[in-house]
């Protein structure tokens, strides 16, 4: 399972199963679980830990230490979940001591072709990042978002839950849970109904983001005013609390 030309250093670990392709190099101080696949040409450094049952494509690079000016070779760190896809030339980065020291990404993701993950973001699971995708440092990616192509979030952004950043989008601003953006500065354009549909929201809880929706973007509301509007339905819907939670603890401000 491990190709003659790759190269594992005396300190990685690689659990059960573990296939690692031709010219491929597994650093240090990295953990990688059952049953992954590293595909040839993929570079592996530490520390990092790495789930089971992820699928590293030919020249990705994972774990390699970033590219914020202010590091200093202090050993940070790299936490990857299970079933993740990294596809071709990917980058993702370990962390840095201005943060919590560390990159967390979860499970079931999807990272296609020449996508970034800077220091210290924290990606949730069942993500999406589209060809050429990339978050800057510090950025928080809820679960079930997707980052469609060449799309952008400026660093310390956060992106709610099911959310959808459009193709070309440049994040500067914090985007709510289940808001679809576009654009450059990316503002709001609609809830994302059909990835709520097809992830089982009813009928009645769609209608009411979609209501929460129009609370903070439609109705020339201030914040406070949306949120009062919204009591009812929050106490009723998950999905309306969850917004409002999320507007309420933004500390760059909301997509407008």
């Amino acid at each position: 399972m491990i190709h003659a030309t790759a190269i594992i250093e005396p300190g990685a670990k690689l659990g059960n199963n573990v296939s690692v392709g031709p010219y491929s190099y597994i650093g240090n101080d990295v953990v990688i679980g059952d049953d992954c696949i590293i595909e040839s040409h993929v570079v592996v450094k530490g520390p990092a830990t790495i789930g089971s049952g992820n699928h590293i494509f030919q020249f990705a690079s994972v774990g390699e230490a970033c590219q914020d000016k202010k590091y200093n070779n202090e050993p940070t760190s790299l936490i990857i979940g299970d079933n993740n896809v990294i596809r071709e030339c990917a980058t993702i980065h370990r962390g840095t001591i201005q943060d919590e020291g560390v990159t967390k990404i979860g499970s079931n993701n999807l990272f296609m072709a020449y996508t970034h993950v800077a220091h210290d973001a924290v990606i949730g699971d069942n993500v999406i990042f589209a060809n050429n995708a990339s978050v800057a440092g510090h950025v928080h990616v809820g679960d079930w978002v997707i980052l469609a192509g060449n799309s952008g979030v400026h660093q310390f952004c956060k992106i709610g839950a099911h959310a959808f950043v459009g193709m070309y989008s440049g994040v500067n601003k914090d985007v709510p849970p289940f808001v679809t953006t576009i654009g450059m500065p990316a503002g709001p354009a609609a809830i994302n109904t059909e990835g709520m549909k097809r992830r089982g929201f009813e009928s009645d809880e769609i209608m009411a983001v979609r209501r929460a929706y129009k609370a903070f973007y439609r109705k020339s509301l201030g914040v406070d005013e949306a949120i009062e509007l919204l009591a009812e339905d929050a106490a009723k819907f998950p999905a309306v609390q969850l917004m409002i939670d999320f507007v309420k603890s933004s500390e760059r401000g909301i997509v407008r």
